[in-house]
This record gives structure tokens, C-alpha cells and sequence, in this order.
């Protein structure tokens, strides 16, 4: 770890490196008031490039936004048009007057206002009804089936990993695949590739010296370690300080968009840096948290849900607008574990459900719909008390792996998928 290397010697440093490469994936972190997480195998790219030659102009950049505990989607879109919908949320359901319509049976919540502009331009959709082929109700084995998502088979892989090594990763980027706002990679990166995982881009620094002149000394000393010690350290090493130096010598932001003061904000802010200043981004992932709501979800659409839909609209919205004319070449889609059961509980909560609404937006989109079959809300409809699950997450990001990210073939990245007819969703570039 290059925390190892923060204090002592070269020689120190380079006995560390040794004792370190017994393991075949090496976890890399540069320590400072955030971490950076570098994941890597056999293969480490370690020349980074501002305006990397071999950005992938003919393809898009795929931006998932996970969002994690169990997002509610019959809060966030509404199926306002189901006589049944009020009728099980008596009282945490959203009134229809207080809807943004969409459609005949849909509404939007109201704090999801700052997303309507954009769905009026036809460039967000939502995808309603979605589910997973083995539903569970636990978080854990949920989400580790959805990063997974290969349902049926003994790979250990995740899907983004996947994706990324059926698209190719050029190499000349460290920056392919990205998690910013935690350290922690999420499992669908697991695999071969290398990804970067880092709180922000304003505190991925070498941590440890005082001042400039010590930094430049400790990255002399640690980029002559790594050009002597064992690749399965060195390798991530290099690309680590060769990452560390690219974000130093990024553009600065142009603050024309109004992101909200808030984790989710901060981290779009810095996944839309990245996009536009061309460093080779093919995958970023971010992380909205906190959707667990087993009580006090909020009365007719106030509250608990309310204060983080306003988050994540008012991030989303400003993430757009924060690309610009590079939203047109970037496709966000949304996921989480599960949705919640549709019969409010006891405690003005909704408990672990099955069947969700995603959200998709970007450039290519063919927005304005709510594209799914939708199951209904009959008590015979139900599954075990929760929206039953009529479209595969899996297909809907098919659609746009093939049509708008340049894959090949989506077979390697989702095994056993059974073949779909396209919902529409996206345009091929």
C-alpha cells in the first residue's frame, strides 16, 4: 500500500513493496483527507494524459448512480392512473394534485421538479416495474446479485468490470472506470480491470508532505521505488501518482451549475469534471444512500422521501446542465436493490419490495415516456405485498451497452440473458 510508503526510505519503501506483492490484487491508497482506492490485477495502466488521445468519441460514457437501501420508486414516480395506489398508502401516498405529470397513469413527485425540464426535452425516461430475475429482500444479497448480475453462474466478476473489458481499456487511462464519494470500490468493479475509487478529486493528494517542495520529493522517491519493486505493487503504484498528477492539472470547474451542498452534488460535480476535461472516463459510479425508510417515509409526499428526492433531482439536474454540450455523448441510469412493498406499514413506512423505477437520462435518450409493462396494483397483482417486476434491469442496460456505449456484444457481460425485444429507450449513436 502506498500508505506504507509515507514515512522512512526508498530502501524502507522498497523491502514494504516486497513483503506487500505476496497477494495477487493489490490494494493501492494515497492517504490524505480522502482516499483513493486503485484495484488492480495483471494489468495496470500507468500513463495518464490530459486529453487522453484515445478518448472514445464514438461512444458513450455511462454513469451509474446507485442508489442504495431500497430507493422507493412508487414515491418517485407515481402511478397516479392505479385506482389501487391510494388505497394501500393511505397515508404516506402522494395526492394527485400535488403531482408533476407525466402521462395518463404516471406522476412525478414534486420534489423532483428540477428533472422536469429535462423530461419536457425528452431527454430523461423512466422505466418503470423493474426487477431482478432471483428477487431477495435482503440488502446484502441483493445488491451483491445486482453488482454481480449473473444470475445462474459461478462468476465472482462484477458487471461493470465486465463491461469494461468487452469495450476495451485503453491504455493510456487509469481513469476507465471511477467511483467517486467513497474509497471503496463497488463490487460491480470487481474483476481484472483497474478502477479508481476516490472520495474527491480536491483530496486525492499524496498525504504526508508539508508543502510542495516535500510532495515533489516523496513522488521522486516513490516513482524510483516503483521502477525497481515488484509489478504487482509497482504497476498500481505508478498509475496511482500518474492519476494523482492528471487531477492536479485538470481544468478548473466552472461552477455555472447550482449543485445542492451534498455528498451526491459534490461527487456529480467531480464525475462531470472528469467528462468534460476528457481524461478517458468510460464507466463512473456514485453512491446516494439513505433510502431505507421503514418509518416515517413522510405524509403525503413530505418529509423523509421528500428531502431526498430533492437531493438527488437537484444533483441530477445540475449534473446535466454542469456537462453541457457533453451531456450529448454521457447516459445516467439509475439502480438500487430493490423498490419498497406498495401496502404502507405500521409506521408510515413501506418495507423490502421487488419491483422499482429507474431512471435514464442523457443526450441519446428517447425521453419523455415511461417505458415497462405495468403490472398493476391488484391485490392478485402483488407480489407477496410489492410491485412485481415485469423488465430485467439487466435488458434495460443492454439496450444502452449496445446502442449507445460501443459493446460488442452484451452475452460476456450478462451470461444467460434472455434475448428481449429493445424497449426504444435510447438512440444508437
Amino acid at each position: 500500500m502506498l500508505e506504507t510508503f509515507t514515512q522512512g526510505t526508498c530502501a524502507e519503501g522498497r523491502r514494504a513493496a516486497t513483503a506487500a506483492a505476496t497477494t495477487r490484487r493489490t490494494m493501492l491508497k494515497a492517504l490524505g483527507a480522502g482516499v483513493v482506492t486503485l484495484l488492480a490485477t495483471d494489468a495496470v495502466h500507468t500513463q495518464v494524459a490530459l486529453a487522453a488521445p484515445t478518448e472514445q468519441a464514438s461512444r458513450d460514457v455511462l454513469v451509474v448512480l446507485s442508489l442504495r437501501g431500497g430507493f422507493d420508486g412508487l414515491s418517485a414516480v407515481v402511478p397516479t392512473g392505479d385506482p389501487d395506489y391510494l388505497r394501500w398508502r393511505p397515508g404516506i401516498g402522494v395526492p394527485q394534485g400535488r403531482l408533476l405529470g407525466l402521462d395518463a397513469m404516471f406522476g412525478m413527485h414534486p420534489a423532483m421538479a428540477p428533472l422536469l425540464p429535462l423530461w419536457k426535452r425528452k431527454q430523461l425516461a423512466v422505466v418503470h416495474a423493474v426487477g431482478a430475475p432471483d428477487p431477495t429482500r435482503s440488502h446484502f444479497a441483493a445488491l451483491a446479485e445486482m453488482e454481480r448480475a449473473a444470475p445462474g453462474t459461478s462468476l465472482r466478476t462484477g458487471w461493470l468490470d465486465r463491461t469494461l473489458g468487452v469495450q476495451g481499456t485503453p491504455a493510456d487511462s487509469t481513469f476507465a472506470g471511477i467511483q467517486i464519494g467513497t474509497p471503496t470500490a463497488p463490487q460491480s468493479f470487481a474483476g481484472p480491470t483497474p478502477e479508481l475509487a476516490m472520495n474527491s478529486l480536491g483530496s486525492f493528494v499524496l498525504s504526508g508532505p508539508r508543502n510542495e517542495a516535500e510532495r515533489v520529493r516523496w513522488s521522486t522517491c516513490l516513482q524510483d521505488l516503483h521502477a525497481t519493486g515488484p509489478e504487482t505493487v509497482a504497476r498500481p503504484g505508478r498509475a496511482a501518482l500518474s492519476a494523482a498528477t492528471t487531477v492536479k492539472t485538470l481544468p478548473p470547474a466552472t461552477n455555472l451549475a447550482a449543485y445542492p451542498d451534498s455528498d451526491l452534488g459534490r461527487s456529480l460535480r467531480d464525475i462531470a469534471r472528469l467528462i468534460r476535461s476528457r481524461v478517458g472516463v468510460q464507466v463512473a459510479t456514485v453512491d446516494s444512500g439513505d433510502w431505507d425508510m421503514h418509518e416515517n417515509l413522510g405524509k403525503a409526499g413530505d418529509g423523509w422521501i421528500s428531502d431526498r428526492l430533492t437531493d438527488l433531482a437537484g444533483s441530477v439536474a445540475a449534473f446535466a446542465q454542469d456537462l453541457g454540450p457533453d451531456f450529448s455523448r454521457v447516459t445516467m441510469v439509475t439502480l438500487s436493490e430493490f423498490g419498497r412493498r406498495v401496502v404502507e406499514n405500521g409506521s408510515s413506512g413501506v418495507d423490502h419490495g421487488h419491483g422499482n423505477a429507474m431512471l435514464v437520462l442523457g443526450g441519446g435518450v428517447e425521453g419523455g415516456r415511461v417505458y415497462g409493462r405495468w403490472p398493476g396494483l391488484g391485490e392478485q397483482q402483488l407480489v407477496d405485498g410489492a410491485l412485481a417486476g415485469t423488465t430485467d434491469y439487466r435488458s434495460v442496460i443492454s439496450e444502452i451497452l449496445r446502442r449507445r456505449c460501443g459493446a460488442p456484444s452484451v452475452g460476456p457481460i450478462f451470461p444467460g440473458l434472455k434475448e428481449t425485444p429493445a424497449l426504444g429507450l435510447v438512440r444508437a449513436r
